[in-house]
């Protein structure tokens, strides 16, 4: 057994001897009395690192193809842009894998109208699922989850690690951050389901792993007309994940000129020509298209206030991949179809 690879230190609850823990190990066996024991906490967990792919030269581009990824950002951004400093940084992240089993049972909803009807449905679910999330406070680099699916995993090797960049230490609670991926998992095959009323869910993981993957990432830090900013980029990839530049001050004039024009337009006369028709219509048909021209009114007013926060908040672009959610997850899943009647079949070659 390798010496770098073991854990020394704790005793065996029946004999008192000394145990040597490997890296990654749950159940170990005492060499004196045989005694079996589970290993919990960090020493049993799994732990893995995703290469360092890129270097600075390769990482570097990234600037200048974000700069001028968006009209929100100021034009002459790339012109001005210094690079100042570019390091890479390797973050934990908390990762769960599982092929995930689901039954839903509820209603779905068919017709419409007063034809509108809801209908008994059992939907089963099989879902490849991943599940990741920050170990540590990342609130400086933007980023709360990271593309695991398709990376190379390797085993966990703190020198290597501390030669190739900064590591940054987990920070919380495992327990926690598994129950969050299993009710992630469990929430992922309710949606799935596309059921409107639901009654019981019933899930299962199989083969579920959860552990530790500290993942590379490049911080690029440049200053515009002596302002800093900072991106943050995938290691691996070379993809930017989150970043923020100098906003683009003609760009959010037209943003709120044109928002506040097309606004106006849908809330004031389109809703007034719906009121004007439901007026002068009978029956049923005049009560919905009066509500239509409700809905006008909120969707005109709704545009006005977008386009006036653009204007408002956009000083400074934000870039966040998968959109603006702070703390949103990432899943990659395939639904399977199983009949019923091969399912318990199918769990069981599984098992």
């Amino acid at each position: 057994m390798n010496e770098k690879e073991t854990t020394h230190g704790l005793a065996c609850p029946k004999c008192g001897g000394m145990l040597a823990i490997p890296e990654g190990q749950w159940i170990v066996r005492c060499p004196y009395c045989e005694l079996r024991s589970l290993v919990r906490g960090d020493r049993g967990l799994l732990r893995y690192q995703v290469p360092l792919h890129l270097n600075r030269e390769q990482v570097v581009p990234a600037l200048q193809r974000f700069l001028t990824s968006s009209n929100a950002i100021a034009s002459d951004a790339r012109r001005q842009a210094k690079l100042q400093e570019a390091f890479p940084i390797f973050l934990p992240f908390w990762t769960g894998w599982s092929r995930v089993l689901g039954w839903v049972f509820g209603q779905k909803r068919v017709g419409s109208g007063e034809n509108t009807r809801y209908q008994p449905r059992e939907v089963q679910v099989a879902q490849e699922a991943v599940w990741n999330g920050a170990a540590c406070d990342v609130s400086e680099f933007g980023v709360q989850n990271v593309p695991i699916e398709g990376r190379p995993l390797e085993a966990f090797d703190t020198d290597a690690l501390h030669r190739a960049g900064m590591v940054f230490e987990p920070v919380g609670s495992a327990s926690q951050a598994r129950q969050s991926a299993e009710q992630d998992f469990s929430d992922r095959v309710q949606r799935s389901a596309k059921l409107d009323r639901i009654a019981q869910v019933f899930v299962r993981l199989v083969r579920f792993r959860f552990g530790l993957v500290y993942y590379p990432l490049w911080v690029l830090r440049y200053l515009y007309r002596g302002r800093s900013y900072q991106l943050t980029v995938d290691g691996h990839s070379g993809d930017v994940l989150y970043g923020k530049a100098p906003g683009n001050t003609l760009y959010r004039a037209a943003v709120l000129v044109g928002g506040m024009a097309l606004g106006a337009f849908i809330a004031i006369d389109g809703s007034a020509l719906a009121f004007t028709i439901a007026a002068n219509v009978e029956g049923d048909g005049a009560e919905a298209i009066f509500l239509f021209g409700l809905g006008l009114l909120v969707v005109g007013f709704g545009m006005m206030g977008v386009a006036y926060r653009k204007f408002r908040y956009g000083e400074q672009y934000e870039f966040r991949r998968g959109g603006k959610s702070t703390f949103a997850e990432l899943f990659q899943t395939t639904d399977i179809l199983i009949p019923s009647e091969d399912l318990s079949k199918w769990i069981s070659r599984l098992s």
